[in-house]
């Protein structure tokens, strides 16, 4: 595992855990297989590993598998303070300590406010006197690393970088959103500050390996160093000196294997310019195909009147990128025939998704076009049909 170093000079590795994705058996995690993958991630030097508040059943699971095998002292846990729930000064506390007495700690090593897109909600949570809390909280040593997660426009999160002194900061940044979001002016940027950047959806969710088109898919067969489409996006970003950590959401131990394997190689500036050209071919197959931006990271749900946002985008762009046939066969699968009902028809509109998605994708308008593109009449006769049977 190579390393590289955080504001004081401390080792982190290149990768982290993210536990966002681990594997759920119905709703809840499959904290064995979870504990495995986890433990095979430390024995391959894995030092950080990431989760939130928001994540069902993360922290707790986390916590637990740490605690078990005597591992809190020998990690860094990074979580995130829910800030677009605060209310008050008392809601800060409220949610730190539920989040310690979760993972099972005395101590968060990088805690960041999570998913800021407006200087405006930094401005909100001064009010509320985070400043003072977070100087108290690092004087008693609950809070050792300080930082926020970003998701907005480059203005945005160049004001909200210069706006504090922080420890380090949390970008989305992989070679499809390089000049999107905080992008590459807002990843040098916070390295002109020293302040290291952790890298989320490296992998677009794990769309640029499952998702790629079949010209795409060709340029990555074809390249004379047998890297795949995962490796190359990961290698687009630890090419990068200012990248300190990249976190993939790994959920099998052959992921882990693997991604470990890759940063345990890697170096920073080894790429040609045919490795770059390589990459701009990709992306230039993948903008061919793309209809919705979605990363499926979630934040839009749950949906007040019960569309499952993020599958029903997942579907449209497997339409547009493996055929109709089999977006809409994914489609009747994970979404049309779920008992309680999901399908993008039932939105009204109230704009609730909208505010809360990190792409800014106008998800009212595309939703409509992936239920007249998904629901075609044959479909919406098996739906009814093979739902009246299932639900009878």
């Amino acid at each position: 595992m190579k390393y590289r170093k955080n504001r004081v000079g401390e080792d982190m590795s290149i990768l982290g855990y993210g536990c966002m994705r681990f594997t759920k058996n119905g709703t809840q995690i499959d904290i064995d297989k979870a504990e495995k993958e986890i433990l095979l991630a430390y024995e391959k030097g894995i030092n950080y590993y990431d989760t939130a508040y928001i994540y069902p059943g993360s922290e707790a699971a986390l916590g637990e598998i740490l605690e078990r095998n005597n591992l809190r002292e020998k990690v860094n846990i990074a979580t995130k303070l829910p800030q677009y729930l605060i209310l008050g000064k008392n809601g800060i506390d409220k949610y730190f300590n539920e989040q310690l007495s979760r993972l099972r700690t005395t101590y968060i090593d990088y805690y960041l406010m999570h998913m800021l897109t407006d200087i405006e909600e930094w401005e909100k949570l001064k009010k509320h006197g985070i400043e003072d809390w977070i100087k108290a909280k690092k004087e008693s040593g609950e809070i050792r690393h300080i930082g926020f997660s970003f998701h907005g426009n480059t203005e945005m999160f160049l004001k909200i970088l210069d706006a504090y002194d922080w420890d380090f900061c949390q970008i989305q940044y992989n070679y499809l959103d390089e000049h999107s979001q905080a992008g590459r002016e807002g990843l040098m940027a916070a390295a002109k500050k020293n302040i290291p950047v952790i890298i989320m959806e490296p992998l677009r969710g794990g769309k640029l390996v499952t998702m790629l088109p079949d010209n795409a898919k060709k340029l990555i067969e074809e390249d004379e160093k047998h890297r795949t489409a995962a490796e190359l996006g990961l290698r687009w970003l630890w090419n990068q000196p200012q990248v300190t950590c990249v976190l993939s959401g790994m959920n099998s131990k052959e992921m882990v294997e693997e991604n470990c394997r890759i940063a345990s190689e890697v170096e920073a500036g080894e790429f040609t310019d045919k490795d770059d050209q390589l990459i701009e071919n990709i992306k230039a197959c993948i903008n061919e195909k793309l209809k919705v931006g979605c990363t499926g990271c979630g934040y839009c749900m749950p949906c007040p009147r019960g569309v499952d946002i993020p599958n029903t985008f997942r579907c449209y762009n497997i339409m547009a990128m493996d055929g109709k046939g089999t977006g809409r066969q994914e489609y009747f699968r994970v979404v049309a025939l779920r008992k309680d009902p999901a399908f993008p028809s039932q939105c009204v509109g109230c704009g609730k998704c909208e505010s809360h998605c990190p792409q800014n994708i106008h998800i009212i308008e595309e939703l409509k076009n992936a239920d007249k593109a998904l629901n075609i009449l044959p479909y919406k006769i098996a739906t009814t049909v093979a739902r009246k049977f299932l639900y009878r």
